[in-house]
């Protein structure tokens, strides 16, 4: 066995036949640990590094059984249901090993590049010529040693390899992770640094500087663009990525991607709060027509995404 194929991460979820996230039909790795904070996060169980665990209140069956078998007296059960003590809490798993209903659920598995792979491996014959792996997050350059030892192996392994990033990382390991990546598939929020700041956590002038890099290096890269209402669906936000995407990288592909609401759900299961009003509403097909056709015009290849 490869020493790539030993290296150990910390895996979310696989997820089989995705259809947009790279070209064909692709299994999608999602990796734990991310360096922004966007306000919109449909996976947030992704953002912090490390284990963590989901309650599901609507499975639970009020028996108690998490808090007797917790070794670190973090769980109660309480008239509202049960709580956990994250401060005390050590993410043994052992509350959702013994809870019955599934109420309580592990977020996160410790994998070896090798286990990964097979199971990437058991859809390989619905791939056919386009298909693959994509890597998400979170960001998996989070996990940078276990990201590249993927990729290494995947390339050995003779699969298409694909990576959805915020781009938020050094440019040595996005210029290494590169040589082993048949697509990239690059976040831009939005093009004005404090706007980004206020949405992400942090500066966009790496994220920018890295899809620049890319490009230049010859790299099949794909700009990524959420549109959340009210944050980022400016006139001017699209005429200065328009204005940057030209001067970078002139009739580049776009993929616009609506604001959802499918990831809300997860953030009182796992003690976060979701930042954005309730009433936020995605934005409708006209508007996202709208944006398309603007972005058509200055000569790139725009398709709205689901």
């Amino acid at each position: 066995m490869s020493n790539e194929a030993q290296q150990k991460g910390i895996v979310s979820e696989i997820e089989r036949y995705a259809v947009n996230d790279g070209p064909g039909i692709r299994t999608l790795v999602f990796l734990i640990g991310c360096p922004l904070r966007c306000l919109w996060c449909s996976n947030p169980e992704t953002q912090k590094a490390g284990l963590k665990i989901m309650y599901w209140k609507n499975r639970c069956l009020g028996c108690g059984k998490c808090a007797a078998v917790c070794p670190k007296y973090a769980v109660t059960l309480t008239p509202e249901g049960v709580h956990i003590d994250y401060d005390k809490c050590d993410y043994c798993g052992e509350c959702a090993f013994y809870c019955n209903a599934e109420a309580l659920t592990m977020v996160g598995k410790e994998m070896t590049v090798g286990e990964v792979l097979r199971e990437v491996g058991k859809d390989r014959e619905f791939y056919g010529d386009d298909g693959g792996v994509t890597f998400s997050g979170g960001e998996a350059f989070a996990q940078y040693d276990f990201l590249l030892a993927l990729l290494k192996e995947a390339k050995a392994q003779g699969f298409n390899t694909c990576i959805e990033t915020t781009g938020y990382t050094s440019w040595d390991k996005l210029d290494e992770a590169s040589e082993y990546l048949d697509q990239v598939l690059f976040d831009l929020k939005s093009m004005d640094d404090e706007t980004h700041k206020r949405l992400t956590g942090v500066s966009n002038a790496r994220i920018l500087e890295n899809y620049k890099k890319l490009v230049q290096k010859g790299a099949d890269v794909t700009a990524r663009v959420p549109v959340i209402p009210g944050l980022n669906d400016s006139e001017s936000n699209f005429v200065a990525m328009a204005d940057y995407l030209h001067a970078v990288n002139p009739g580049c592909p776009i993929d616009l991607l609506p604001y959802h609401r499918l990831g809300v759900s997860k953030y009182d299961r796992i003690n976060m709060e979701y930042c954005l009003p309730e009433d936020l509403a995605p934005p409708s097909a006209g508007q996202m027509e709208q944006i398309r056709e603007y972005l058509a015009g200055r000569g790139f290849d725009v398709k709205i995404g689901g």
